[in-house]
Order: structure tokens, then sequence, then C-alpha cells
């Protein structure tokens, strides 16, 4: 969404956070630039979903100028831990810098709304565009070559109901620990820390790291019944289902 008005600047980055990728940088420092700031978190689903056209991005921009800073805000105690984020971070493969947003500071700052949530700034530090949730990927991808006078074929949609148009079914809402009941969704995953395994419909998945693990996907949204089993050695700390297309008439 573009913005209302061409005067709304960017916050500083509150001094002392931790960084990862860089020692550390201010938004006055990025002046020239046009910046892209996405906040996230490690264990959330939609974040996790968003990552790969953020990514994307830094590696086709960034010679064209575009800077890209990640804002890592926990939304879960496991992902609060500064450690676990750059482990993620180097996990992930996420190359650009991440701020580490310890006190939800920056989140503050930008009267943020959600994950994953995006913020695009001119070269002169005004908000450009933002968007809220997954989607309009082409809409942010087209503002970006705006500001940097480049034009390419968008990236393409990475999963068919990321396709401009497609028609989606809200999915159920996310649950607080392990869920096993009814549901409906075009995919379902699982917050999940420890060492060991969870048993899903049938099928087991390996848990060896802190995140969001995907345990179910369908083609289309889907009703069904979870059937969610922890093992020893894990934690869930939510459950979690995203939107599928709509059934074919």
């Amino acid at each position: 969404m573009r913005a209302p008005v061409d005067h709304i600047y960017a916050p500083a980055f509150p001094p002392k956070l931790p960084w990862v990728n860089v020692a550390m940088l201010r938004m006055d420092q990025l002046r020239g630039s046009p910046v892209l700031v996405e906040f996230w978190d490690f264990c959330l689903p939609n974040s996790i979903r968003t990552l790969p056209y953020v990514k994307a991005w830094h590696e086709r921009y960034a010679s064209d100028g575009l800077r890209v800073i990640g804002v890592h805000s926990a939304r879960f105690e496991l992902s609060h831990d500064p450690d676990r984020v750059r482990e993620a971070v180097a996990r992930l493969g996420i190359e650009y810098p991440v701020v580490i947003d310890v006190e939800h500071q920056i989140w503050q700052d930008y009267d943020n709304m959600g994950w994953p949530a995006r913020y695009l700034f001119t070269a002169e530090s005004t908000l450009f565009e933002f968007h809220y949730g997954e989607g309009g990927y082409a809409d942010t991808e087209l503002a970006i070559q705006e500001l940097l006078g480049v034009e390419l074929e968008p990236l393409a949609p990475l999963r068919p109901e990321e396709v401009p148009g497609a028609e989606l079914v809200p999915a159920s809402e996310q649950v607080e620990g392990a869920y096993s009941g009814s549901f409906e969704a075009g995919g379902v995953w699982a917050v999940l820390d420890g060492d060991g395994v969870v048993r899903v419909n049938g099928r087991t998945v390996t848990v060896d790291h802190p995140g969001a693990y995907e345990l179910l996907s369908f083609e289309r949204s889907t009703r069904g019944e979870l059937e969610l089993e922890v093992g020893a050695g894990v934690t869930c700390y939510a459950t979690c289902f995203t939107p599928g297309l709509a059934t074919c008439s």
C-alpha cells in the first residue's frame, strides 16, 4: 500500500541494540539509498513464508542501491534470546543486516501492527510503501524498482496461493500449545523447541532447533482432523494454520 502522505520519516534505530551481519547501523547513515525494513520472528510461519521474497530482493537489488534491514521482534518467549536469533539468521541464510528488537522499542516507534510487516522508505527516508501480513509481493517489488529506477520482471509467485487474484479460504485460528482436532487450512505448522520428534497424522517430524515447522501442506484449503503428538524432549508453543486456495467449483 502506498503511503498516504510523503512526509512520514523513518524512525531512528535505538542505540545499543544487538545487530547481526553488521556492527550497527543508523537510519541517518542510510540516506541516499532506498531502505526496506521488515519486521519478523523466526518462529512465525508467515514470517518464514515471506522470507524468501525478502532475501531475493536483497540479492536482486543490493547492487542497485537497495538496503534491506530485518527487525526481529519476538512473538514467542523462545525467540527472545539474541543468541537464538543469531543462530536462526545463520540457519536461514539471511545475509542482510538484522537488528534484534529486544524490548520491542522499534516496534513501538513504528506503531507496528503485526508480523510480518514491511516498510519501504525513499532515499530521503520518507515512507513510500508499506504492507502488513503475507502477500503483496509484486506491489512491493514494483515500488522498489520505481525508487531505484530499474525495470525487471517481478519474482514469480512461490506458491499458488500467492498468485495475484487467487481466491483464498481463511484458515483456522492459531492455538496456543499443541492442538488436536478439527481445522481448515492450506497448511499446518507448529512452533517447536527441543530435541526429539512430533507425530502428526501418521508422519514423524524431527525437531532439532527452535522455530516454525511445517507439519502438513495441501494443494487447496482442506478441512480435516489434526492428530498432533509431541514427543519427549520437545515443547510445542503454538499450532498455526495458513490459508489455502478455494476449491474449484
